[in-house]
């Protein structure tokens, strides 16, 4: 098999050739988008999942849908410990600039970037040791920045502002604005209150102008502690691993486009292998076509390149992983998966380690900090990455 016509795309984030299996969720977000540009009341989206799962893909996928509407679109990706100020900043001003040639009054389009431009430069200094307003970043806006408008200081009024600012410029296009958050669950307690004020603030009003986040499962939850409300305010997609069917349309579409086939058993193997996750479906499926001398690719073609598949699995998706956590960490880790491969109880794992449970908080903070493991429900913790667990039981002690 020719490996330079090799059809399949295991990346961070990058589409698959065939995106199967979540046209669910892209309905959805097609009648969200038709209800905003039609003015009806409707909410902002968030995508939750385990890693590998595609929620990436989905949220690229949607910002797609949202230009060919001619929408006004940004994107951020959420750190830990990193205000969302200058980013949504950075991503507004872009939604903007795509609206901007179609605007009849230029001086509305400067107003707004007078205001962003206030926005930006309101916050603290990055390094968090002073509070004094940063004047000196400039985000290639070259009007002043206004005074009294989203420059407080505080992000949720600021934000609040801002939104409905924006939301004004796109409804005078006729279109809307798309803000898209990945890695939503890492965006700092204060700042998620803030972004959930400004989205309440902002249904209320009818500005078109949404907010569409992408996190892990936990993310839910982190927006419920941050504001009560938030429940009601955005609509939730819980994306998961492929079904059977769809799990084929991923690996049989892109080949048959290269006049190539799997079998019935191969496909059954490569199903029993990557386990329905949409990164493990191209991981496997990229190694097998390299290997397959011939097509139909056959079972016998999944034997050979599985153990390939599965060590560049161990290297680049799990112990890239595994190497970021500490010693107390790794322990808590393989203590978790020693209990099996479903949420397990934190006092478990403590029995498991013969520790106190408030003595290994540490290390269980740590690790959901990194994004390693996080906590299914109150005194319950799960792997954020599939399989992992699989992995941890396979390494030596």
């Amino acid at each position: 098999m020719d490996p330079v016509r090799n059809p399949y795309a295991p990346g961070a984030g990058q589409r698959p050739p065939e995106l199967a299996g979540r046209d669910r969720e892209l309905k959805q977000f097609e009648v969200v988008l038709e209800r905003v540009a039609r003015g009806r009341p409707e909410r902002s989206m968030i995508i939750t999942g385990l890693r590998g799962v595609g929620k990436t893909v989905l949220l690229n996928a949607f910002r797609s849908m949202a230009i060919q509407r001619l929408w006004g679109t940004g994107k951020i990706e959420a750190r830990p410990d990193q205000s969302i100020r200058r980013p949504v900043a950075s991503a507004l001003h872009m939604a903007v600039r795509e609206l901007a040639p179609r605007h009849r009054a230029p001086d509305r389009i400067e107003g707004f970037l007078g205001v962003l431009k206030a926005f930006a430069q309101a916050g603290p200094e990055p390094s968090g040791r002073s509070k004094a307003r940063v004047h000196r970043w400039q985000p290639g806006i070259d009007v002043p920045a206004s005074r009294g408008r989203a420059d407080s200081g505080d992000l949720e009024i600021d934000l609040t502002e801002l939104f409905v600012d924006a939301a004004s410029v796109a409804t005078d296009v006729g279109v809307g604005i798309a803000l898209f958050v990945d890695e939503m669950q890492d965006i700092p307690a204060d700042d998620v209150s803030a972004l959930c004020a400004a989205c309440h603030e902002l249904s209320q009003v009818g500005g078109p102008l949404i907010v569409v986040g992408a996190g892990l499962p936990h993310l839910p939850a982190v927006l419920s502690a941050s504001k009560s409300y938030s429940e009601r305010l955005f609509r939730y997609a819980r994306i998961d691993r492929l079904d059977r069917e769809s799990a084929d349309v991923a690996l049989l579409a892109p080949a048959e486009r290269e006049e190539v086939t799997f079998t019935e058993d191969a496909l059954d193997a490569l199903y029993g292998a990557a386990d329905g996750y949409p990164y493990f479906v191209q991981a496997y499926a990229k190694v097998v076509w390299d290997v397959a001398p011939d097509t139909p690719i056959t079972a016998d073609d999944i034997k050979v390149a599985a153990p390939e598949a599965e060590s560049e699995l161990a290297v680049g998706f799990f112990g890239s992983r595994y190497e970021r956590a500490t010693p107390a960490e790794r322990d808590y880790m393989r203590a978790m998966a020693g209990l099996g491969d479903d949420p397990v109880p934190t006092a478990a794992v403590a029995d498991e380690l013969g520790r106190k449970p408030s003595s290994l908080s540490p290390a269980r903070d740590g690790l959901i900090k990194k994004g390693l493991i996080y906590s299914a429900e109150r005194g319950m913790v799960a792997f954020t990455v599939p399989h992992f667990g699989k992995f941890l039981r396979s390494q030596p002690a």
